[in-house]
């Protein structure tokens, strides 16, 4: 009896720790989506179809400026949410900070000849100089990009970048999270199949014009999307990996006379230049 009773109390605490724990990472979630709900509203309050109102989110950026605060989380935190979760904070912290430094300078001032007039890359050091604090570190957001970003080895994240630029792809008017984070990069990769500035397969001249984006991260590309040729005895083997890699990304929205053409294989492929000009709705939609 005493021992049978000794068993039940140690199954007892362990189904309590087992309770405990269960507790803990759900509830952990659950605060993980939660950071990201003022986020939220202010992507659906001030962007639409990809472009953001500047101006309205410069004077209302309070709930903005509260919502990057809260990013830096301890380290201890961040490290104890998902996969998934730890893959969404990073995209919307992204995406934050380059609100943020737009509508620190806004309306952008600048003489460099390199870049169109307000745009971004006219803010000195933007992208590999400004430092911000998130998840108890410090880091730019070309780090983010480059460095935290390809370790989760899904580059659809490197697509669902916000950089403030009309050649991005589009800045959705939601945040990301964890529990719906394959949903929306299923969404972001066909948008970019679909979008004419980030993919253009011109069947007349035989010519697929793709965003540079790609090319930047050939190697995340490369490497989740750019395995053994998909038909080793046809044409496509003798593309480049990133070619490849490209087609697998974009099959499954091509049209049927486009996918006619890539079978075919007598199509030429080149990288388009980037567009840098504001994604900035306050003077008027941008085609």
């Amino acid at each position: 009896m005493g021992r049978g009773a000794g068993e039940r109390r140690r199954a007892g605490l362990a189904w309590g720790l087992c309770v405990i724990a269960l507790t803990a990472w759900t509830g952990g979630a659950r605060a993980q989506n939660g950071l990201h709900a003022s986020l939220d509203e202010l992507l659906d309050l001030y962007v639409r179809d990809g472009q953001v109102y500047y101006r309205a989110l410069q004077q209302d950026r309070a709930k903005l400026d509260r919502y990057i605060a809260s990013l830096n989380v301890p380290s201890a935190t961040y490290d104890a949410w998902t996969p998934g979760d730890q893959a969404a904070f990073w995209i919307n912290a992204y995406n934050a900070f380059v609100l943020e430094a737009v509508i620190d300078r806004y309306p952008i001032a600048g003489g460099s000849p390199s870049y169109p007039a307000k745009s971004i890359r006219q803010i000195s050091g933007v992208f590999e100089r400004q430092q911000h604090r998130a998840a108890g570190r410090s880091v730019t957001l070309d780090q983010i990009e480059t460095t935290i970003l390809p370790t989760f080895e899904d580059p659809r994240m490197l697509l669902a970048l916000g950089r403030g630029a009309v050649g991005s792809t589009r800045l959705r008017s939601e945040a990301f999270t964890g529990a719906r984070l394959e949903a929306q990069l299923q969404g972001v990769a066909s948008e970019f199949a679909s979008a004419s500035r980030l993919l253009r397969v011109d069947t007349a001249s035989n010519v697929i014009t793709v965003s540079p984006i790609l090319s930047w991260r050939e190697a995340e590309f490369v490497g989740a999307y750019g395995d053994d040729p998909p038909d080793s005895n046809g044409a496509l083997a003798q593309r480049s990996p990133i070619e490849r890699a490209i087609l697998r990304l974009v099959e499954p929205n091509l049209l049927p006379l486009e996918r006619a053409m890539v079978d075919r294989g007598d199509f030429t492929m080149v990288f388009g230049t980037f567009d840098w000009r504001l994604n900035d709705l306050t003077g008027g939609r941008i085609d």
